[in-house]
């Protein structure tokens, strides 16, 4: 397919990689020229501003956003949508909130353009190596780009959440599992740390990582982490948050959902600001292990 990439940040430009190892043919724009001239030495056409983009798409055009969440969303749609046209598709691969994007895909239905917000999940590792995506929006526009998911994403790993805002709203969710299970974890080693035990926890980590009932890719990136420094005593415990927590426990509201654990573990995030330990420098670790978030060093 041909397609069209704009911005191209840590998930952006390894997500364009991985689409041209795969055969697409991709227009991309950032904001800085030097992203887009990166991917320009890698098969790619680099266009200067989005209506150059726009005129070097066929119709009907498609374009994946993966801008930060909020304003600069809005910012791309603004200036993309005179240059849209009826039986476009615009993707929104980033991490927007779900009402957000039920108002985008409404006011670019009024032109005949369609909207998916597609929540995307595997860190840099999947981003580069094989994505997994929650779509919602039209049905027939996702249909019209399955074949890029296939090959963006691992097998199984994509699918028709349903109607507009629904792809955002799972992911969303997703992320407030991730933050109950890695405070899970944080907890977990903090408590072997403080037993008395002269626990070696690389050691310990391995060992769960292979065969326990709590293996995962989380405890996978644990081991690496911890392969670094067993105390992880280069960073700092301070977690930051990048507000699909928050919007989850504001959806729980709203339906009136109980959700204490992801809560909890969203609150302890901002008490780890002031006051830290070693459970808070596993979840920083793992933040930065798979999604490459910047952490706190210590002094």
């Amino acid at each position: 397919m041909k397609a069209a990439v704009v911005g191209l940040g840590k998930m952006g430009s390894n997500m364009a990689q991985h689409l041209l190892e795969c055969g697409h043919e991709l227009v991309v724009f950032d904001l800085f020229e030097e992203a887009a001239l990166a991917l320009a030495g890698k098969g790619a056409v680099a266009a200067r501003s989005l209506n150059e983009l726009a005129g070097l798409l066929p119709t009907p055009r498609l374009i994946w956003l993966m801008v930060p969440a909020g304003a600069p969303v809005d910012s791309t749609i603004d200036q993309l949508s005179s240059l849209l046209e009826p039986g476009d598709i615009l993707v929104d691969g980033g991490n927007s909130h779900y009402t957000d994007s039920r108002r985008r895909a409404v006011r670019l239905k009024e032109q005949g353009v369609s909207f998916l917000d597609a929540g995307t999940s595997g860190g840099l590792d999947g981003a580069r190596n094989g994505a997994c995506i929650m779509v919602g929006g039209d049905r027939m526009a996702y249909d019209a780009i399955e074949p890029l998911l296939n090959d963006l994403c691992v097998k199984n790993g994509y699918g028709y959440m349903g109607q507009s805002g629904s792809g955002h709203f799972a992911k969303m969710v997703h992320n407030g599992i991730e933050y109950g299970m890695m405070q899970a974890m944080g907890e977990g080693f903090n408590l072997l740390d403080a037993s008395g035990y002269d626990f070696d926890l690389e050691e310990v980590s391995r060992v769960w990582a292979n065969g326990s009932v709590i293996r995962s890719w989380l405890m996978d990136l644990m081991v690496q982490a911890l392969q670094k420094d067993p105390k992880l005593g280069y960073l700092k415990g301070a977690i930051a948050d990048s507000g699909e927590g928050r919007w989850m426990v504001e959806a729980a509201l709203d339906h009136e959902v109980s959700i204490p654990v992801i809560s909890a573990s969203l609150f302890n995030r901002y008490r780890s600001r002031s006051d830290e330990n070693l459970s808070d420098r596993v979840v920083a670790a793992l933040r930065h292990e798979f999604g490459g978030h910047p952490f706190l060093e210590q002094p």
